[in-house]
């Protein structure tokens, strides 16, 4: 048998206005942090005011080329950022697993001003083959992104998604300050390598 010795770690990319103090992601840097898998919330320049550029220069020096051993988790406007980036790199590249929360990559019809963010569509149909443990994240009734939307992502994904109902946009203000689907999710890819896209999260979510 031979053992995985590749090196893990983990990166969570913030959204629009927050920073990486806010809402769930202080909870998962630290529980993976607790299992072995160093984890960084890097801070997105301007989230108030955020550039597409800069945001993607600041997540590739944060990822880089990842590989098995790599964990990439993004909220929001955090998840067209990351898909950026993967739909960037050149050369062979893998993800161990790739956790995304009210996804998006269409203009939100209530924040018209990131709409500079969308800019020309993604080629996503190669990001599957690359990615060990792809997941999908929504709740039943966003008030920003609409559900339909993360579905769309899901189905260029080739991927299904997980809802949590009541959850909103999964800001604190929406009583979110933890989020076990997504620590779930991460502990399901490091058990199996990578089985298919789709278990339960805990038993606030279920699967659509």
């Amino acid at each position: 048998m031979t053992l995985n010795t590749t090196r893990q770690r983990a990166t969570i990319i913030h959204g629009y206005a927050a920073t990486p103090e806010d809402h769930w992601f202080g909870w998962l840097a630290a529980q993976l942090d607790a299992r072995g898998i160093p984890t960084t919330v890097p801070a997105l320049p301007d989230s108030e005011a955020p550039d597409p550029d800069r945001w993607l220069a600041a997540v590739a020096t944060s990822v880089g080329t990842p590989d098995e051993g790599s964990t990439l988790v993004a909220h929001s406007l955090g998840c067209i950022t990351a898909l950026r980036h993967l739909c960037s790199l050149a050369g062979p590249w893998r993800l161990g697993a790739l956790v995304l929360v009210s996804g998006f990559v269409d203009p939100l019809p209530t924040l018209p001003t990131l709409d500079s963010h969308i800019g020309k569509p993604l080629d996503l149909a190669g990001i599957r083959n690359h990615v060990d443990k792809l997941t999908l994240i929504r709740s039943d009734a966003d008030p920003y992104v609409p559900p339909s939307h993360t579905d769309r992502l899901a189905d260029l994904l080739g991927a299904s998604t997980q809802v949590i109902p009541g959850a909103g946009h999964f800001l604190a203000s929406d009583g979110v300050t933890s989020l076990p689907a997504a620590l779930a999710a991460i502990a399901s890819s490091r058990r199996t390598g990578g089985e298919a896209d789709g278990e339960a999260g805990g038993e606030l979510t279920r699967t659509r």
